[in-house]
């Protein structure tokens, strides 16, 4: 998801160090795409799993409209964590806004983030019994 507020390569530079830097993601690829003029950047939270994310500009106005609202408000991409309140805290002192406070549910410990573009992401620590 890159946001529609700044020039295209700041907006790539942007994301990039937002889920890298900040995340703590790894950046998997970053190539240029001349025939549509525009980057094919991927980055994966570290670690065994095989889930990535394309990191992509929108193509059209009505494509743009949906950046940060993709679920209508509702979170949809989960971030989990074998240790809640660790990286609570790093993303805390990273300057990540935590939208919703820490809680404890039935499936573990959860808090809700916002990335760059606004949307809703949940930290979760999925315990016994739960989805993990």
């Amino acid at each position: 998801m890159i946001c529609p507020a700044a020039p295209v390569a700041s907006k790539y530079d942007e994301a990039i160090a937002f889920y890298v830097g900040t995340l703590g993601f790894e950046l998997v690829e970053d190539s240029y795409q001349p025939e549509q003029d525009k980057r094919w950047v991927i980055v994966r939270p570290k670690g065994n799993g095989t889930a990535s994310l394309l990191l992509a500009r929108a193509s059209t106005d009505h494509q743009a409209d949906y950046i940060g609202d993709q679920a209508g408000g509702r979170v949809f991409v989960f971030l989990q964590t074998d240790d809640f309140w660790r990286d609570y805290e790093v993303l805390k002192g990273k300057g990540v806004e935590f939208v919703r406070e820490p809680k404890e549910a039935g499936y573990g410990k959860v808090a809700v983030f916002s990335d760059l573009c606004g949307t809703p992401w949940d930290l979760v620590e999925f315990g016994l019994g739960g989805r993990g």
